[in-house]
């Protein structure tokens, strides 16, 4: 066996696609959009590596591809808290350890050469990339913007002697048929005392207009949590293209304060894992068609962000978003929502569920080592 480093497009095609053909036969695994994945770590699509480096590698067993690991070093967020990491991502191999550890070493010592002396993952570029190694829950189909991993990749990382950084918990709730009380009376305080206003677009040319103190929002909201760095403009513009096209207006909310300022967002989304495993994570011949048809008729949400402004925290900006999330829920026949990855510490965002008796059915964790 041996170690290659991507450096074609014919490389870079089948790092993407390598998961894709070993895990297609799984119910549960949900690919990437095979175009978003090739963009990512192309510096000239993704403007993250304006302040990061990345590097891929494949493993062979002769000619046959057997595992795939990205690295990355994000700079800016290792000057502005003092590390040295060198992250991992988009790690996948087949069942024998010889192979992972090839994988490990090959982004370790690339990080060793560049003066790095941890190791965490998997964790992409920013907070909004995918992250995570699933734990728990393998039976379940992953959501779109979610990885998904058998049992075995914990049991290889732990056998090379990575420990936890951090836990993620994912949730499934059953949509309420009507809005509970204790959230009508949220909405309305937030309205009443604090003047709130729930800003609903009816075209998406209008997104602009109050997607990037959106964005700001975010960054102040989740500015404290783990592995986060604040997002650029740049960077900013980059997934608002990935999302402009597939947001459901419905499920897009804006909150604007007295002075109609931004305070507060929410982004929830029909899921579209089901049209996108069908296609197999490719958009033609008739992967759009799918997603399209998923935006149309649908029974599932995945909850994509919700932020406050921290200033405004606790005054029912989320209540109002919910309020109405419900509402237009029940006018598609929604049955079930699914959080999305939560730090399990993260306790002010999954008190907010707690009156829907949320289930706790997936586990994901970051892992670190010193190298």
């Amino acid at each position: 066996m041996y170690i290659k480093k991507v450096e074609t497009k014919k490389e870079a095609k089948l790092f993407t696609e390598f998961p894709n053909t070993l895990f297609k036969s799984h119910p549960a695994y949900v690919p990437a959009l095979t175009l978003d994945e090739l963009h990512v770590f192309d510096p000239a699509k993704n403007p993250a590596h304006s302040y990061c480096e990345s590097v891929r590698f494949l493993a062979y067993d002769g000619k046959k591809i057997v595992g795939r690991i990205a690295g990355i070093i994000n700079h800016q967020y290792n000057k502005e808290f003092q590390t040295k990491i060198v992250r991992f991502s988009r790690i996948d191999m087949i069942d024998d350890i010889e192979v992972t550890k090839l994988l490990i070493e090959a982004v370790t010592n690339w990080g060793k050469e560049k003066g790095m002396v941890k190791i965490i993952g998997p964790i992409g570029f920013t907070d909004m990339d995918r992250m995570g190694l699933l734990i728990e829950g393998f039976d379940y189909l992953n959501m779109f913007i979610t990885i998904w991993n058998p049992p075995y990749y914990q049991t290889h990382l732990e056998s090379l002697g990575f420990k936890k950084d951090a836990d993620w918990i994912e949730s499934v709730i059953l949509w309420p048929k009507v809005v509970p009380e204790k959230i009508k009376r949220g909405a309305h305080i937030a309205r009443s005392r604090f003047g709130y206003e729930l800003i609903k677009l009816k075209s998406k040319r209008h997104i602009d207009k109050y997607v990037y103190d959106a964005f700001d929002v975010y960054n102040r909201a989740f500015n404290e949590l783990y592995g986060f760095y604040p997002i650029s403009k740049p960077v900013m513009d980059y997934y608002i293209r990935q999302v402009k096209s597939l947001v459901k207006l419905d499920f897009l909310w804006f909150v604007l304060d007295k002075d109609k300022q931004v305070i507060g967002f929410g982004i929830m989304m029909p899921s579209l894992a089901e049209a996108n495993k069908k296609s197999n994570g490719k958009l033609l011949p008739f992967g759009w068609l799918r997603l399209l048809h998923s935006l149309k008729k649908f029974h599932t949400i995945d909850f994509y962000f919700i932020a406050v402004e921290p200033k405004h925290q606790g005054r029912g900006v989320l209540t109002m978003i919910i309020e109405d999330g419900i509402i237009q829920g029940n006018k598609y026949g929604v049955v079930r929502a699914l959080t999305g990855p939560e730090l399990e510490d993260n306790v002010k965002i999954q008190a907010q569920w707690k009156d829907f008796n949320p289930t706790n059915y997936k586990k994901r964790r970051c892992y670190q080592k010193q190298i």
